[in-house]
């Protein structure tokens, strides 16, 4: 939803990030330990100053039930703390901590996500997430479902093979400046891409995010209370998110009407995008979010090099929005959008619109 008449002010104030091709030295708690106390130190907040704390993760890639409570000793959960957990990317539980900061109990707020999918297969863990009854007893994996929509597409003439190529070109170009990016190259071209072959036709490697372990923490702070923390608050201007529909054959795979009407929501078009971290987990899916969030030439998209760069599952979306505040607090950016996906083919979005002072 847009900001309106009632609502509080609420803003980014700091972010950590980390991203790697695998953590084999360090288990979840020990990453977290290092991101929860910079984003934390970075605004000088000890967690008896926190007053709501949220976190997005998956047992099922963790491989076992509960693992998020493990993660809180990263946070340190004693003298007992205000505290929940989402299913889902990062991205969401912001949005939760973001309501909860509407609601007025609290003024600040710390939010985190992360994953290891290096320890398993990231494309089969998610077709966990697929109907139970029709679809999930397939097994078709998270990459034969992009190859579907992708060949959809394609199919549909709206989109050529080189356009997909000249995304995944934007991508490995701009992630070379990005110390947290697993996949990058100054060099790269489309021709050079496209002669590639396919690893789920039609898409190649190239079109397929990196998998990357990491997470990232954010703090979030109301009204004063951010200004008095930062110099340069990242205002949420608006953040909504939106769901299609489950079931793959009841919808339209080349379009994505929840991201649509999420950016409508909160107001993406009214004025003009300096940046746009889109999070697309295949160069097709990217295309097709930068259709519907009605991204417009002059904007810089995925400045970081995106999901495509680094991909951590249950993260990256968070990873968008703190990428996009970072810049807006540096004062590279005045208003920057923000978008996170979860579920296949891009089911459900959320998009969030960030403004500098």
């Amino acid at each position: 939803m847009a900001e309106g008449a009632g609502q509080r002010d609420v803003a980014v104030v700091s972010v950590a990030v980390r991203q790697e091709e695998a953590l084999t030295d360090e288990n979840e708690v020990q990453l977290l330990v290092d991101l929860v106390n910079r984003a934390r130190n970075a605004v000088g907040l000890s967690q008896a100053e926190i007053g709501f704390t949220c976190s997005g993760s998956s047992d099922f890639l963790a491989g076992q039930a509960f693992s998020f409570v493990q993660t809180l000793d990263a946070v340190g959960a004693f003298p007992p703390i205000s505290e929940s957990h989402v299913e889902m990317d990062g991205a969401f539980a912001l949005y939760e901590a973001w309501v909860k900061l509407q609601i007025g109990d609290v003024d600040t707020a710390l939010v985190y996500g992360y994953g290891k999918p290096s320890a398993g297969s990231v494309r089969d863990v998610l077709a966990l997430q697929l109907d139970p009854y029709y679809l999930a007893p397939l097994w078709p994996d998270a990459h034969a479902l992009a190859a579907l929509q992708a060949r959809l597409l394609l199919d549909s003439g709206t989109v050529t093979p080189e356009a997909l190529a000249e995304v995944a070109v934007r991508s490995l170009h701009n992630a070379v400046g990005n110390p947290n990016a697993v996949r990058a190259s100054a060099e790269a071209t489309p021709e050079e891409l496209l002669a590639a072959e396919p690893v789920a036709d039609p898409l190649r490697a190239s079109d397929l995010a990196q998998v990357a372990d990491g997470g990232c923490a954010v703090v979030l702070a109301a009204g004063e209370r951010a200004r008095a923390l930062c110099e340069r608050p990242a205002w949420i201007r608006g953040i909504d998110h939106r769901i299609d529909g489950h079931a793959l054959g009841t919808r339209d795979l080349t379009r994505a009407p929840s991201a649509a009407m999420a950016a409508q929501e909160v107001g993406a078009s009214s004025d003009r995008l300096d940046i746009a971290e889109i999070h697309g987990p295949t160069t097709s899916q990217e295309w097709i979010l930068q259709r519907e969030l009605g991204i417009a030439g002059g904007t810089d998209v995925n400045p970081s090099g995106g999901a495509l760069a680094a991909d951590t599952l249950m993260a990256s979306g968070l990873i968008r929005i703190a990428e996009a505040a970072a810049r807006v607090g540096a004062g590279t950016a005045d208003r920057a959008l923000a978008h996170a996906t979860s579920g296949p083919c891009l089911q459900q979005n959320l998009v969030c619109v960030l403004e500098g002072d």
